[in-house]
């Protein structure tokens, strides 16, 4: 048996680092189906999970993968999948059921430019909404935008902790380029990595309930076979488990879901300020595209623009009320992402009519560059490009 965390300082590329953190923080499962460019993901854990005791299997298609990693989860592992645009399409049914069930497991989503097989090897941010709004019904989910290797790594790390504690799938919203870049990475010793475990149940196995919620709003999980009456099912249920086909229900096991997640939004949602604390103009981005308006930030300062950079590092839940404070301190706001606008319509909503909200974007293939950023940010400031 290898070790788990393989500390260390090491020059790996996203996808590795991805899996690296997923083994870090406990993952002993991994089902998927080969896709560009999230691929190397799933090929590191073919090679590293047996090395720790853990199980990987190729399933026939992204549906089979969701489904498996759902039911793995139910037995008592920690699991993940890994793909790209159109095997995340695939994976929109049984991510409902995932949700409904509150089954605990982690998503990547590498991904490239669309829509349909577009361009498989280049990058983009285009499966941003579809993360939010991708599955049917109304529900809460949590989706983390990494800007780097090291990132991919910690955020893993992040996401299975979040999966663990609010027991619902958790999507990692990378990209391309942040997947296929190779960087330093620096995985430190495992007594510094900090786990989360979900919650357990307690008490007499008879009167157990898997779906009533702690004081938190988070139901202790059984696993199969543990001697506990655990009924599985994707149709609106009560706290046993069971399905009951009344809009009362329906309302509470909804406000269940949702209310777990907008319950506890100061611990899940994390973002990055950058010199904002005087800012006249305030970029949003995420993922490989806060890289880029992180040095235009720095580069507008050097010219006198008064600029700064809030960094959605958890992109949903959106900071709805941060971003409308911040509307009501700055003269405008900038939104950079690598789409034709997904997450900018959230910035205006959010702002109000405020101030006047800008894009910076295009529809993938190439990374949005400072000097793109650059050119929105003298414009906004009343400045000749």
């Amino acid at each position: 048996m290898k070790p788990a965390v393989l500390t260390g300082e090491h020059f790996i590329n996203g996808d590795v680092a991805c899996a690296e953190g997923a083994i870090a923080a406990g993952c002993r499962f991994f089902a998927g189906y080969p896709i560009t460019p999230a691929t190397e993901i799933a090929e590191h854990m073919a090679r590293r999970l047996p090395e720790v005791g853990g199980v990987f299997i190729q399933m026939e298609d992204e549906i089979a993968a969701m489904a498996a990693i759902l039911g793995a989860s139910c037995a008592g592992a920690k699991s993940m999948t890994a793909t790209s645009g159109p095997g995340f399409s695939l994976m929109m049914e049984n991510l409902g059921l995932g949700l409904c069930t509150e089954t605990p497991c982690v998503v990547v989503d590498v991904q490239r430019a669309g829509p349909s097989t577009g361009l498989p090897t280049l990058g983009a941010q285009g499966d941003m909404m579809q993360a939010r709004w991708g599955t049917h019904g109304h529900y809460e989910i949590i989706a983390i935008a990494p800007a780097s290797p090291q990132e991919l790594f910690f955020q893993t790390i992040t996401a299975f902790n979040l999966s663990e504690t609010y027991r619902l799938p958790v999507l990692i919203m990378a990209d391309e380029i942040a997947g296929h870049l190779s960087e330093r990475v620096v995985i430190p010793e495992a007594s510094r990595i900090q786990l989360q475990q979900r919650p357990r149940p307690k008490g007499r196995k008879d009167r157990f309930r898997p779906f009533q919620p702690a004081p938190n709003g988070v139901a202790p999980m059984a696993h199969a076979g543990e001697g506990y009456n655990v009924h599985i099912t994707g149709l609106t249920h009560d706290q046993r488990g069971y399905p009951v086909m009344t809009a009362e229900a329906q309302t509470e096991m909804v406000g269940r879901i949702t209310g777990k997640i907008r319950g506890n939004l100061d611990k899940i949602v994390i973002v990055e300020k950058y010199r904002l604390e005087d800012a006249d103009i305030a970029l949003v981005s995420y993922g490989i595209s806060a890289r880029s308006s992180l040095a235009a930030v720095d580069v507008a300062r050097g010219q006198g623009i008064r600029a700064g950079l809030l960094r959605l590092v958890t992109v949903w839940p959106f900071p709805e009320e941060l971003i409308s404070r911040l509307a009501q301190s700055v003269k405008s706001l900038i939104t950079v992402e690598l789409n034709l606008g997904q997450v900018h319509l959230e910035v205006q909503r959010c702002a109000a009519g405020a101030v006047p909200v800008h894009f910076v974007g295009h529809a993938g293939g190439t990374i949005i560059t400072p000097s793109m950023i650059m050119d929105r940010i003298r414009q906004a400031a009343g400045l000749p490009g």
